[in-house]
């Protein structure tokens, strides 16, 4: 089976984490890069967390990692997620650091260069905010045409937002980059809100993951069941969630090599840039004869009891 060519885009912290480990396992990503950039934590703590990962996973020196956005296109950074995440991004669990070292190349050059290099065999799956990718798309105006697809962690277009009432993080993080990306003509696959607060991780999954898995995954289960645990104390105290907390991240990476999990609808999709309640809103126009916004899949549906049981079994 001809394995999908990813880089995956991420401000590595606790689901960010897992979705990557996910990617490397499942045996149907050939991740050829990870991008780094601002948002749940400092870009520079985001690019440590992914070296320590990849080491982590045994892919050490074997994935180039390049460092991205440090700030919005526009606008100063408002705060981090460290309330989510933990101060160190990964629930404040202590990997081992890793000897790699970045790439010197930016992540938007990085894109570009192995977008042309791979002839339209690229896809990217995005898990923080889209600054690394509007840099990209203003150094390459052609860059839509090069890329297969685009898989964005972010939005909410038909429930609540998580940061505002109606504004997702990621498009939150930096909505002048996120209304250029989705403008852009590139092929996009929105996994938002609507079925990412669905697609619920149990701390019994957990457990049963513990007692089952395979002596060369006990480590990275381990550290998954370790830096849940901050999740987890985040969604009960938020959302009264009780040892549960939701597979933002890893389910977008999930769609990315097994789309069937979702259903998705095209709609006309932009993302606002002004108020101070709406900056981040991903709105959809669903008129009969739409004309605000470009044509994006929206994820509407998810089967989430087969996507939370394709993500563990690879970790068995």
């Amino acid at each position: 089976m001809k394995k999908t060519k990813i880089i995956i885009d991420a401000d590595t912290g606790i689901d960010d984490a897992v979705a990557i480990l996910y990617g490397l396992t499942c045996g149907k990503a050939d991740i050829v890069g990870i991008t780094t950039v601002f948002g749940n934590i400092p870009v520079e703590q985001a690019t440590d967390n992914t070296l320590r990962i990849l080491k982590l996973a045994g892919h050490e020196h074997v994935i180039p990692v390049s460092e991205g956005a440090d700030r919005p296109l526009v606008r100063d950074v408002k705060r981090f997620a460290t309330n989510v995440h933990g101060h160190n991004g990964i629930g404040d669990v202590e990997l081992p650091p890793s000897s790699q070292q970045k790439v010197p190349e930016s992540a938007a050059d990085f894109i570009v260069r192995t977008a042309s290099e791979l002839g339209g065999e690229l896809v990217i799956v995005a898990l923080g905010g889209l600054t690394n990718l509007a840099h990209a798309l203003k150094k390459d105006p052609e860059l839509p045409s090069k890329i297969k697809h685009l898989y964005i962690m972010g939005g909410a277009v038909s429930v609540p937002g998580n940061v505002t009432p109606v504004s997702e993080a990621n498009m939150w993080a930096d909505p002048e980059a996120a209304d250029y990306v989705i403008q852009s003509g590139l092929p996009i696959t929105l996994v938002g809100l609507d079925v990412t607060m669905r697609t619920l991780l149990h701390q019994s999954q957990l457990d049963w993951l513990e007692r089952s898995c395979r002596l060369e995954n006990r480590e990275i289960v381990s550290f998954i069941n370790r830096s849940m645990q901050y999740f987890f104390d985040y969604y009960r105290e938020s959302n009264d969630f009780h040892a549960c907390a939701p597979m933002h991240d890893p389910l977008t990476m999930l769609v990315a090599v097994e789309p069937g999990v979702v259903r998705t609808q095209t709609m006309n999709l932009s993302v606002e840039c002004e108020g101070q309640h709406c900056a981040g809103m991903t709105v959809a126009d669903l008129r009969r004869r739409p004309v605000v916004g470009s044509p994006v899949r929206v994820c509407v549906d998810v089967f989430e009891e087969r996507a939370v049981e394709l993500l563990l079994e690879v970790f068995v």
